[in-house]
């Protein structure tokens, strides 16, 4: 039931539950009732031992990206531009494979991953302050995952162009306007995006398989998509701050649905502008989670009740870990209940598998959906600058109903969800991990 806080209580059960999921070290931090409470467990590194304390920075990957678009909602405040400015109002230089897109694609498509453009193009353009602005260079010859506006797709790359527009308008470089907009007036002294700055707290090292990940890091270029480093209390202090009018005069425009998420198990059911929109049990849930190189991150909002939970973890099956130590918690703090992770149903479910078997692929992705037996068998592949540092993943989806299918990769415990689904041209997609994917073969 829902109560107050045992502080004692929760040192030990994060402690307990990053055993139980084989993450060596977790940081942990919530606002309950005005209060922030904070705790820490395990190690930064397993080669070196280092114990991780409330004040130790994580990668909160694409978390950054409520970040960057409350940055662009802090301009549209001060009149700079609005959400259907046309990105290349601003950018007149921006370019992507479709002209058309080239010349119509709004800041609203780009914080809402409706833009359709291939959002998975990590490219390495250098340490230099121009990295971003090489990065939107490079843009010129992606695709189209699917027509602007038609679905919703998550997309870095569009995240990536929206933090070129910010270095347009303020004269900045993305990283100083991160901390002139909002790092310095929230006084947050944990929040940094270069590793060199993270280099003078205590740093997590991501791991993958149980090992030290080969390299810390993504590249400069994506950091409006995903490189702010920080430590929770600090994430809790940026979330705070959109519960009033610390940073926005109007924080919960970006809490109004924009876009309804074709596969509604993962995340959430809607996004918002920046943010992932949900309802448990009839309140509104605000959150957005974010992975990097073996470094996880998750954020919670419940703005009726002004709580607010953050939680960054260094490895193992972290998503099997985010969703149980939030159903802990939020039913101790509010009596509420975490909707269960979609797994296969009570009954097997008949339905023709073999309508969506073929080749899937967008920018940095290709999956291979084979039917036998009645059975559909799903293998995923990176491609492109990740694809050394993902393993291919291969599992059964299994049927919930006619359009949704569940799967497990070997010694995961947690279910993956995939939706197929059309749009309103007729071309067949998979939804799965967020990101729209078109059947091509």
């Amino acid at each position: 039931m829902a109560g107050a806080v045992d502080p004692g209580r929760w040192h030990a059960r994060l402690a307990e539950l990053i055993a139980e999921y084989e993450v060596p070290g977790a940081n942990l931090a919530f606002l309950h009732e005005g209060e922030v409470h904070e705790y820490a467990a395990g190690v930064l590194n397993t080669a070196t031992g280092v114990e991780v304390t409330t004040d130790s920075l994580f990668q909160i990957g694409s978390v950054t990206k409520v970040w960057t678009a409350t940055q662009i909602m802090l301009l549209v405040e001060r009149g700079e531009l609005t959400l259907e400015t046309p990105v290349a109002e601003v950018l007149p230089e921006f370019r992507v494979a479709d002209p058309e897109v080239t010349k119509t694609v709004t800041i609203r498509h780009l914080l809402t991953h409706t833009s359709g453009i291939d959002g998975d193009l990590f490219l390495d353009t250098g340490r230099g302050d121009d990295c971003v602005e090489k990065y939107v260079q490079a843009c010129a010859d992606l695709a189209q995952n699917h027509p602007l506006g038609a679905t919703q797709s998550y997309c870095n790359s569009g995240f990536i162009v929206a933090g070129r527009v910010i270095e347009r308008l303020t004269g900045q470089v993305w990283d100083a306007a991160l901390r002139e907009q909002i790092i310095e007036p929230l006084g947050l002294t944990h929040t940094w995006t270069l590793p060199e700055d993270v280099l003078r707290f205590r740093g997590a090292m991501g791991h993958m398989g149980g090992a030290p990940a080969p390299t810390w890091g993504l590249m400069r270029s994506c950091g409006p998509a995903g490189l702010i480093c920080a430590r929770p209390a600090d994430v809790v202090a940026f979330a705070r701050a959109h519960l009033g009018t610390e940073l926005l005069a109007g924080p919960a425009a970006m809490w109004e649905p924009q876009v309804d998420i074709p596969n509604p198990y993962t995340l959430g059911k809607q996004w918002g502008i920046g943010w992932i929109l949900d309802e448990w049990q009839g309140r509104r849930v605000v959150s957005h989670g974010g992975n990097t190189i073996g470094q996880a991150a998750m954020l919670w909002m419940i703005p009726e009740t002004e709580t607010v939970v953050c939680v960054l973890a260094n490895g193992g099956h972290t998503a099997a870990f985010q969703h149980a130590l939030a159903t802990e918690l939020f039913d101790e703090l509010l009596g509420l209940a975490v909707p269960p992770v979609l797994g296969p149903p009570a009954e097997p479910h008949e339905t023709d598998v073999a309508r969506y078997a073929g080749v899937y692929e967008r920018a940095g992705s290709r999956m291979t959906l084979t039917a036998r037996d009645g059975k559909l068998s799903l293998y995923g592949e990176a491609t492109g600058a990740l694809a050394g540092l993902q393993p291919p993943m291969e599992f059964d989806l299994v049927p919930v109903d006619d359009t949704t299918f569940v799967g497990r990769p070997d010694g995961e415990p947690q279910w993956l969800s995939a939706v197929f689904y059309q749009l309103d041209d007729g071309s067949p997609y998979v939804h799965l991990g967020v990101r729209a994917t078109p059947k091509i073969a």
